[in-house]
């Protein structure tokens, strides 16, 4: 493996425990002077590639590509579980899914665990959660950790959305990214002289793609690229349920069951990202009128990623990097310089504990991931080789299969659970698009004996089972 440890410091470094720190992965000393503001940005189902700044060939995100300017983008940021609501809890709590029982969209995430507005919030922070919640969407109640609440149930409507603010519920008409954003700005302009944490969820850009009126048109004439062809030769020793899966409501040929097709689907998921990025530019518009900017830490991620006909699938669930690979970006002037680009594999496990640092706190130990706040700020320290995804089977979507994989910078390997058919190992650095499995090639047998013993370590480090079960 291509990394500065050797084996054996690898394997010393896995079987430890995970609440305390690895070698050169020291807690976070946070910065002096007066506590910063807090503002994460969080959208749904946006991939790593889906803007401006990241790339893309015809999407443009001016405000987003502002925060990369102005200050940090990761490029390498993934999710321990692909999946919105276990995702969700996961940068809440510091935890992964196993940990804090969100396995699915359904599941409350209990109100006991601790997160990490709920400790701003004890700290002296002001703190709101505004828009999609979805952890137990049968309801749209205020939940513990928050001084203000404005949310729907599940994913909530593009239009005409009915929100629980605080404890009273309005529908409210127009198109709902905007509509949070207002309520964003509103609160941003109440607050005074005390620190505060605003958590902002976008439904956008989760199917079913409705994009604002004023962007229905946008990319009407932009080929679209097609979707991955099973007859490609370069696509090697596929496993029997991804070639099914194409077949399906999450597949490119029978996509959500024949309502849309690939060009539509394409194009409005993207649109849906340009009101995102009209909501950011709102939202530093109203920090600069409040002369908050500047002691603002800003933020901007997304739940899990998205295939867009990737390996003849959409959606996200398995591993590929589409789905687990997303944006992260980060302004914070005199924190972080204009132009910082981090290489290192960080995780959505690890943005509980780096929000917590930003404001001079520190990260309780049920936390299991790690500040990278020192990154943001280009210190030289030491960081994670590789690490651990997970993803647990859902009846109601059977498509995909329980997985637990494990991913370093240069080698990805992905074992399935309940299913009787081939495990999965990439070379990254060769085959970026994951085309070639070299599960079956004796060249990498050794490699693959190795990253499952490294993979069933990190299991075990974290709390987890190797035969994976629902029970907490």
């Amino acid at each position: 493996m291509n990394t500065h440890w050797n084996r054996r410091e690898w394997l010393g470094a896995v079987s430890a425990p995970l609440l305390v720190p690895l070698p050169g992965l020291e807690r976070a000393v946070p910065p002096r002077g007066e506590p910063r503001n807090l503002i994460l940005v969080l959208t749904d189902d946006q991939r790593f590639d889906a803007l401006g700044c990241a790339g893309h060939p015809f999407l443009k995100t001016p405000h987003l590509d502002r925060l990369a300017k102005e200050g940090a983008m990761a490029e390498n940021h993934f999710v321990t579980t692909a999946l919105c609501s276990p995702s969700r809890a996961t940068i809440l709590s510091g935890q992964y899914a196993h940990r804090h029982g969100v396995l699915d969209n359904a599941t409350e995430l209990p109100p006991m665990t601790p997160v990490f507005p709920e400790l701003l919030r004890r700290a002296g922070y002001r703190t709101a959660y505004i828009g999609k919640w979805h952890m137990g969407g049968a309801s749209d109640a205020p939940r513990p950790g928050f001084d203000h609440w404005a949310s729907f149930r599940g994913q909530g409507p593009y239009f005409d959305p009915t929100l629980n603010v605080n404890g009273v519920r309005e529908r409210v008409r127009g198109y709902t990214t905007d509509i949070l954003t207002d309520q964003a700005v509103a609160w941003i302009r109440a607050q005074g002289s005390q620190p505060f944490c605003l958590i902002l969820g976008h439904k956008a850009s989760h199917a079913d793609f409705k994009p604002a009126p004023r962007h229905a048109d946008l990319f009407s004439n932009v080929p679209i690229p097609k979707p991955w062809d099973p007859k490609d030769p370069e696509w090697r020793n596929v496993p029997a349920w991804v070639h099914a899966q194409r077949n399906t409501g999450h597949g490119v040929d029978a996509m959500y069951g024949g309502d849309m097709t690939f060009e539509n689907f394409y194009r409005n998921y993207h649109r849906c990202l340009v009101a995102v990025d009209d909501s950011v530019g709102r939202m530093l518009e109203v920090l600069e009128q409040s002369k908050l900017l500047d002691s603002t830490f800003f933020a901007f991620t997304s739940d899990n990623g998205f295939l867009h006909g990737e390996h003849g699938l959409i959606d996200k669930r398995c591993m590929y990097e589409e789905s687990i690979r997303v944006p992260f970006l980060a302004r914070a002037p005199g924190l972080i310089e204009p132009g910082t680009r981090i290489s290192e594999m960080t995780l959505n496990l690890d943005l509980s504990s780096t929000f917590l640092a930003v404001a001079g706190q520190p990260a309780p130990d049920s936390m299991q991931g790690q500040s990278f706040l020192p990154l943001l700020r280009r210190q030289e320290i030491g960081w994670r080789p590789a690490f651990l995804y997970e993803y647990f089977f859902e009846r109601d979507f059977a498509e995909t299969p329980t997985v637990f994989g494990i991913r370093t910078k240069t080698h990805k390997l992905m074992m399935f659970h309940g299913i009787r058919d081939k495990n999965e190992l990439f070379d990254l650095v060769r085959d970026p698009r994951e085309k070639n499995n070299l599960i079956d090639d004796p060249a990498h047998a050794d490699l693959k004996k190795t990253l499952t013993t490294e993979l069933q370590a990190l299991v075990q480090q974290s709390g987890g089972r190797w035969n994976p079960v629902w029970a907490r």
